[in-house]
């Protein structure tokens, strides 16, 4: 080609190019105006419910609040082989959210109950497992024939309490991604390894994980019960639950099935810690009951009311626990005022729990000053120095004595048999009421003469065994304790409290318990106090914990963060240095003893073999 016809192409394209721009320029108008902004992409979400009447309300209060346009989302829903309310619960909150969303598709099973192979609700035979395959790949074909971006599985006894995690999902831009959950023990909705049965095998890499110590989007061998899939990607159409794939070599499971098919289509699952994101309760074995469930529920539910309001839908009717005093007289909940905020955490835990509690106003001692603490006789036990921190008592201290001290006045007052105390910043163990009942029955079934009963407490001399009591279970004679956070105290015990006249020589509540049944450390102390015959137990193990311990986020003491107890102008703010390092290596294997390694679950047998998984 000659090089004068390619020198007058080059000079043609520039041209071309400086006159195209010049045109543009002079179509844009003066007052052009920015362009809008794009929708948010489209999600389907999956909601199968089987026996879940009780987490139903709470899990469709947490889609509602979910921060996503709703126009912008479709809901697949279905019920199936359920001996409860579920699918009139469902049906009732489709009947009243579906003018909000883009579109609902509804799949209703009344009859059968039960699939005739199934030895309990709990268990999973291979016809439940290929039934819930065939759901989940109906939702998958109902959301590709909707053309939605997305579609979001998520089991109806998990608590979405992070209103952004549907946003937050898409923003990963991951094919398939999981929003991490927690529960009480380290049981989670995702794997770190696989064996090569296709059962969960531990892995080094997952407690780091699971406990925030690195944070980010993480690649795994499995995700299950909350996972967002994309399926504008085009390896997704790969992706299937039912029929499995062809090489599928395992056990008859749909999230196995569904983890394999991942693989095999080259699609890597990712499971995200960034944020706290919400619940999942720990799988139950296969020979438990509904009711069992039913408990574990409302557990991991006063957990996430720890952090999180969450409430039934607005569009299911609910009716509310009949509330009890589980065999007390009274039930005291003590209460700062201005703590508005563990109030309202409390009354609706106590609401979940089904326990009918008197609210008790804490005496704040930040509103004490020199002269109501002498006009009490209030005076600090000589020689008192806080053993941590080597200080004084403190104002916050003080309250916290007083407020107990009034409960105690109460119950002598009021001639009450037996009561159980508890603050507001307590975290409920599982099965809480019928276990605390439990002991108490036992306790009178053998008439144990007893003053007063720990429910919660901080155990400080560990290296000192502490005996069982005979013939009652679940329970023995505490050592040297710290914390107040529930203790059962009967007429007697609140008597003998009240006798030894602890205004005039004042230190912790905590310390006065220890010194009043004669185990504590100090002899100078105890020497104040001459009747120290208080007949103290213990509940063991524990069935209350605090809410949070020292250095976490959200730690806040309303006793150790105030004045000195004779100095206003003297602040007090003294962490009991190494508390939370302490509770880290006490729980570092809760939930995860030494299994087999092909236990699923840490703890349990694997989920396949076992059926302790319920997805629907």
């Amino acid at each position: 080609m000659p090089l004068g016809f390619v020198g007058f192409r080059l000079y043609f394209v520039i041209l071309a190019g400086k006159l195209f721009l010049h045109s543009s320029t002079e179509e844009l108008p003066a007052d052009h105006q920015q362009e809008s902004s794009l929708l948010k992409p489209t999600v389907l979400i999956t909601i199968l419910a089987r026996n879940t009447q009780h987490s139903l309300p709470y899990f469709l209060g947490c889609i509602d609040r979910l921060d996503y346009p709703k126009d912008r989302i479709a809901i697949w829903a279905a019920s199936d082989h359920s001996v409860d309310n579920s699918m009139a619960v469902l049906q009732e909150w489709l009947r009243g959210v579906q003018h909000l969303y883009h579109s609902v598709e509804w799949r209703p099973t009344e009859q059968p109950s039960s699939y005739a192979d199934e030895q309990g609700p709990k268990h999973w035979p291979d016809s439940r497992f290929i039934h819930v395959m065939k759901l989940k790949q109906a939702a998958l074909r109902a959301a590709r024939r909707l053309w939605t971006d997305y579609i979001l599985f998520v089991d109806s006894d998990n608590l979405l309490t992070n209103r952004q995690v549907l946003s937050d999902m898409i923003a990963e831009n991951l094919t398939i991604v999981a929003p991490m959950l927690e529960s009480k023990s380290l049981y989670s909705n995702f794997w770190c390894g696989v064996t090569p049965q296709g059962y969960y095998r531990r892995t080094p890499e997952y407690i780091p994980i699971r406990k925030w110590r690195r944070q980010g989007c993480f690649a795994v061998p499995m995700v299950h019960s909350t996972y967002l899939l994309d399926l504008r990607r085009r390896a997704s159409r790969a992706l299937a639950f039912h029929p499995p794939h062809p090489d599928y070599p395992h056990h008859v499971d749909d999230i196995m099935a569904f983890a394999f098919s991942a693989r095999q289509a080259g699609v890597q699952m990712y499971v995200c810690n960034r944020d706290h994101y919400g619940y999942l309760p720990v799988p139950l074995k296969q020979d438990q009951t509904l009711e069992e469930e039913e408990e574990s529920f409302t557990h991991i539910l006063t957990e996430a009311l720890i952090s999180y309001t969450v409430e039934p839908s607005q569009y299911v009717h609910t009716v509310p626990t009949e509330p009890g005093k589980m065999g007390f007289d009274e039930i005291f909940l003590i209460n700062l005022k201005r703590r508005s905020d563990r109030r309202e955490r409390m009354l609706s835990t106590l609401a979940v729990l089904g326990i009918d509690a008197t609210l008790t106003e804490a005496v704040d001692g930040k509103a004490l000053n020199s002269s109501q603490l002498q006009a009490m006789g209030i005076d600090m036990l000589p020689g008192y120095k806080d053993p941590y921190s080597d200080r004084v008592l403190t104002r916050g201290e003080i309250g916290c004595f007083l407020s107990h001290y009034n409960i105690w006045k109460q119950v002598v007052q009021r001639e009450l048999q037996q009561v159980l105390v508890l603050e507001d910043d307590v975290r409920f163990e599982p099965r809480f009421c019928r276990r605390l009942v439990a002991i108490m029955e036992n306790v009178q079934r053998v008439g144990l003469e007893w003053d007063l009963i720990y429910v919660g407490r901080k155990r400080l001399q560990l290296k000192e065994p502490e005996y069982w009591v005979k013939g009652v279970s679940n329970l023995v004679h505490p050592h040297y304790s710290y914390w107040t956070l529930g203790y059962v105290l009967s007429l007697s015990g609140a008597k003998k409290l009240l006798q030894a006249e602890p205004l005039n020589k004042m230190l912790p509540v905590d310390e006065f318990l220890p010194i009043m049944f004669n185990k504590h450390p100090e002899d100078e102390y105890m020497q104040y106090f001459e009747q120290r015959d208080l007949r103290a137990f213990s509940v063991e193990p524990l069935l209350l914990f605090p809410t949070h311990y020292t250095g976490e986020p959200g730690y806040f003491s309303d006793t150790e963060t105030s004045t000195i107890w004779d100095d206003e102008a003297v602040d007090t703010d003294w962490d009991r240095d190494g508390a939370k390092r302490r509770h880290e290596r006490e729980t570092e294997d809760v939930g995860f003893s030494p299994v087999a390694a092909h236990s699923a679950r840490g703890g349990v047998p694997p989920l396949s073999a076992s059926g302790n998984r319920d997805e629907l």
